[in-house]
């Protein structure tokens, strides 16, 4: 499944917008990323299984908020981070 990164989380991916990773559930598909890209699922799930207060993620195009999300092929997977300061 294509996987696409924000901006603040590509120097995980090599500055690519875009990855492929596998799984049949969200919670996989994070799990395969992270074996790709080490490091990058702590960015967006916390200790306690949940996705960061800051991120938000789509399958396509569609918020979910459950890692449990099935997945199947062909599915786009869309990443986004909130951007805060001040």
């Amino acid at each position: 499944m294509k996987v696409w990164i924000p901006q603040p989380l590509r120097s995980y991916t090599q500055q690519q917008t875009h990855v492929v990773a596998d799984g049949a559930t969200l919670a996989e598909l994070l799990a395969d990323l992270d074996r790709r890209y080490p490091g990058i699922r702590f960015r967006m799930i916390d200790e306690q299984d949940g996705v960061r207060t800051h991120m938000r993620l789509f399958v396509n195009r569609e918020p979910v908020a459950s890692l449990a999300t099935p997945l199947r092929d062909g599915d786009e997977v869309h990443i986004f981070q909130a951007l805060s300061g001040g």
